[in-house]
């Protein structure tokens, strides 16, 4: 789905998300999926694997939601991320047509694992479709660069990125972040010499 973006997914502007989460995806579980991705910048593997008790405990949502460390793609740090609230109201939701003795938080096909990574894709391209948005090069992993680069474009300091995000090194994080057009333009007009 990166259709002519040199091997990164398309960073999505606010209009596309709220026209996505508005019309695109319609299950509550579908919201809960991308929106782990979106509000915790995870990957597409690492919300699919997730356990119900990493985010979901006896009193309802938890404030942070646990990406263990062999679910990620080093596979090795565990990472904790603050719940937003956006999040927690699609977690919500979501939680109350939980059923079932599955222990992951999205269950595959017939109740069994987790859902797969290819089917979450194909609910995504689906929904790119619903919404008219599936030529642009949008793919599940452009809400984790979108999340990491709204981050760094409001001022977030890099370390705190990286601790939400799991790279191993802070070049890692920069060469993910995203430049538009805009913020070039916005840098040249500082020069007022």
């Amino acid at each position: 789905m990166k259709i002519n973006r040199f091997g990164k997914s398309e960073i999505l502007n606010p209009q596309e998300i709220t026209l996505l989460f508005s019309e695109g995806l319609v299950k509550p579980r579908d919201h809960a999926l991308f929106g782990v991705c979106l509000y915790a910048a995870a990957r597409i593997n690492e919300s699919c694997t997730l356990q119900r008790g990493d985010i979901i405990g006896t009193r309802g949502i938890r404030p942070k939601l646990i990406i263990r460390a062999y679910n990620t793609k080093g596979g090795q740090d565990t990472r904790e991320i603050q719940v937003h609230p956006k999040l927690k109201e699609f977690l919500e939701e979501y939680s109350i047509e939980l059923k079932g003795r599955n222990p992951h938080l999205f269950p595959g096909r017939h109740g069994l694992g987790h859902i797969h990574k290819a089917s979450a894709d194909r609910i995504l391209r689906e929904a790119l479709r619903r919404v008219d948005l599936d030529e642009r090069g949008m793919s599940s992993h452009s809400f984790r660069r979108t999340a990491l680069t709204w981050m760094s474009d409001s001022g977030v300091p890099l370390r705190h990125i990286q601790s939400i995000s799991g790279h191993r090194s802070l070049a890692a994080l920069e060469r993910y972040l995203g430049v538009t057009e805009q913020q070039k333009e916005n840098a040249i007009s500082t020069l007022v010499f």
